[in-house]
């Protein structure tokens, strides 16, 4: 059966996880993380995608992304993945894929989850037991959001934006949630709605999604579908009786 194309629907921010194939390291040396980073800008900037907040692990990578347009993130994905692929078989004189499949996405509702996948994003390092604080590591968006690193990466969206107009106490108030205790039933659901390709947010912006573009973007319903017979006394032989569904 023929897979269904990507759903990256313009102006809505997408998480966004590839791993490498069977967990395999994708990243060996400094150089391939700055590699990977200096396509990842190069190709926002010609598919029009605002790279929100990153984090490249030893074998997988995260992105916070919103696109331009609704075929941006397949096309920065593909043109990254290549390019990548490419200088990574060169590199190590080795052949075959690298990438584990297609990569695997959510879209982010804005208001109350967005600043959460940020996070999420950033402690990659500290929940792998990597580092203490997302400060240590280098290789993620922490400090250009956190701290004020300078990156041509990384493009504020308006609800970081929101946190306060003044940048340095931006930075203040962005660092202060991740003092917060991390909720583990979010952390989660942000895990489960990327790797089964749903969508984060409340069920009245799953429902909007739905209705506007009529895929569906919540968990399936669990166990058989409930059918009713509905009977026509013209006709004698059961098989003949039309079902309907259960809703």
């Amino acid at each position: 059966m023929a897979r269904l194309p990507r759903f990256c629907p313009a102006g809505i921010p997408q998480h966004i996880i590839q791993r490498g194939n069977n967990r395999s390291v994708c990243f060996a040396d400094e150089q391939d993380y700055a590699a990977y980073l200096h396509w990842l800008q190069e190709y926002a900037e010609k598919f029009g995608v605002a790279i929100h907040a990153w984090v490249l692990m030893t074998n997988h990578v995260h992105l916070l992304a919103t696109p331009e347009t609704d075929d941006g993130i397949s096309l920065i994905m593909q043109s990254l993945g290549r390019r990548y692929v490419q200088y990574f078989n060169r590199t190590y004189q080795r052949s075959g894929t690298l990438w584990e499949g297609r990569y695997k996405s959510s879209l982010v509702q804005t208001e109350n989850y967005l600043l959460a996948c940020y996070r999420y994003i950033e402690l990659n390092p500290v929940r792998a037991g990597m580092v203490g604080s997302p400060a240590e590591y280098i290789w993620s968006s922490y400090r250009a959001n956190a701290l004020g690193a300078k990156s041509v990466l990384c493009r504020p969206h308006d609800e970081y934006l929101a946190l306060n107009r003044n940048s340095e106490k931006r930075r203040e108030a962005y660092r202060a949630l991740f003092d917060v205790h991390v909720d583990g039933k979010l952390t989660s659901e942000i895990t489960q709605t990327v790797e089964k390709g749903l969508a984060l947010g409340s069920e009245r912006f799953k429902d909007q999604i739905e209705g506007l573009h009529g895929r569906r973007v919540k968990p399936a319903a669990m166990g058989r579908p409930k059918i009713k017979v509905v009977s026509d006394p013209t006709k004698k032989d059961v098989s003949e009786h039309s079902y309907e569904q259960i809703p």
